[in-house]
């Protein structure tokens, strides 16, 4: 009796089993097809478009029936293919939907973990890897104030000391990732003027930001040959990498550097380290690389000054002041005043100078303009004659003035005044 009963659930069985062997071949199947669709994208190192997009299709339909331990390496993979793809199209609404899915990932670890070793507590680790992309992606996804604040810390914990085991991604690609991580640390400590910060969180490798770093603090000790040395290198790496098509995925998960500013900075450099020429090439180059143009122009013309174009300089503070105008809101702007300042002061109209640079004075402009506009302003007074309160004023202001402002001119003419007040019989300015 018992053999007849197996006999005739036999087929029940292997009809029940059907289904289930049809589900896992399925599985199978496209486990394999969104292995082998991440790999094309993962082990080419470059982000091609249309492979990218085939990955994150192929991870969207194994993760449709995946089981709890494959699910975070499947989000991964999904996350990872999109941030390829956004590499291309440089979308920051690709980044996003990016960082969405590495934070699934995240949520989803647990499941990675036996139910065994689980309700042991023993749960594995999150990859360090994983976590420092999920942060990238939002950084890269352009996140507001309070976002920027809450990657840092995220950062901070996930690079702080990094265990990277070959899991979701080889150990070695991990710690390439969380090296970039620091980067953005670094990135984050240079937009807040730490420069110390930012040149421990370069230190890990070369890079053309620990050269940049090097450079803003080479440029703040007034060493400008270095800072030129530094900067140029910087902007030779950048434009190289900016020329890559495709780009490197890698390389895409660094802080995207601002070309424009960079070339300003090295002209900027170039000038105070007595090459005026080179300085007016490379800000040739930046005044058409972004929209920092007025700053461009303003330096492009000190450099002319140096090199001995006095007309050309004449024309660049005029195109300089028209930018900063045109930029700003309501045709309110203290630095287009400041430019056409010293447009007028270079045109010996001294009375209309000094009343520009007041105007500027009252008007928003970028404080490290501020200092140099007062003594700007007190130079004209005292070139106009003014060799009473302003000639004091003039010296007392030149002790905070930046390096592009001439203080061998001003000193120049300060002295001139009290010589004139001298062979006058006029008393001392301090008595």
């Amino acid at each position: 009796m018992p053999s007849t009963l197996v006999m005739r659930l036999f087929p029940l069985l292997v009809l029940a089993a059907a289904p289930l062997a049809a589900a896992d071949e399925a599985r199978l199947a496209l486990g394999l097809k969104a292995q082998a669709e991440f790999d094309r994208v993962d082990l080419a190192g470059v982000a091609r478009l249309e492979d990218a997009g085939q990955c994150v299709q192929s991870q969207a339909a194994a993760l449709a029936i995946a089981g709890p331990a494959d699910t975070a390496l499947l989000y991964y993979r999904k996350g990872f293919c999109l941030m390829a793809g956004a590499a291309t199209t440089g979308r920051p609404s690709e980044y996003a939907a990016a960082a969405e899915e590495l934070q699934k990932a995240i949520e989803a670890w647990p499941g990675r973990t036996p139910p065994p070793q689980a309700r042991k507590g023993t749960i594995e680790p999150v990859s360090p890897g994983l976590r420092v992309l999920a942060v990238i992606a939002r950084l890269k996804g352009n996140p507001d104030p309070a976002g920027l604040e809450q990657a840092r810390k995220d950062l901070a914990s996930a690079t702080a000391s990094p265990v990277c085991a070959a899991d979701v991604m080889s150990a070695g690609f991990c710690q390439q990732v969380v090296q970039k991580g620091r980067e953005w640390q670094g990135w984050m400590a240079l937009t807040s003027g730490d420069l110390r910060e930012a040149a421990r969180d370069f230190s890990g490798s070369p890079s053309a930001w620990a050269d940049w770093t090097a450079g803003r603090q080479a440029f703040a000790d007034r060493a400008y040959p270095a800072a030129v040395a530094h900067y140029q290198a910087s902007v030779d790496r950048w434009e190289i990498e900016r020329g890559e098509t495709p780009p490197r995925i890698l390389q895409s998960f660094g802080p995207r550097p601002d070309l424009a500013g960079a070339l300003q900075d090295l002209g900027g450099a170039q000038l105070l380290a007595g090459n005026p020429a080179g300085a007016i090439a490379t800000l040739d180059r930046s005044a058409h690389e972004g929209p920092s143009r007025a700053r461009d122009l303003y330096l492009r013309a000190r450099a002319k000054e140096a090199a001995g174009d006095e007309s050309g300089a004449l024309a660049d503070y005029s195109l300089a002041s028209r930018a900063a105008f045109a930029s700003a809101q309501n045709l309110a702007s203290g630095e287009a005043h400041f430019y056409r300042g010293i447009l007028l002061y270079r045109r010996k109209d001294l009375a209309r100078a000094e009343d520009e640079f007041s105007s500027a004075l009252n008007l928003e402009i970028p404080a490290d303009l501020r200092a140099d506009a007062e003594a700007w302003r007190h130079m004209a007074a005292v070139a106009a004659g003014g060799c009473g309160a302003s000639l004091g004023y003039l010296e007392n202001s030149l002790g905070s003035v930046s390096p592009y402002f001439p203080k061998a001119e001003a000193r120049s003419i300060a002295e001139s005044c009290r010589s004139s007040s001298a062979a006058l019989g006029h008393p001392p300015l301090d008595e």
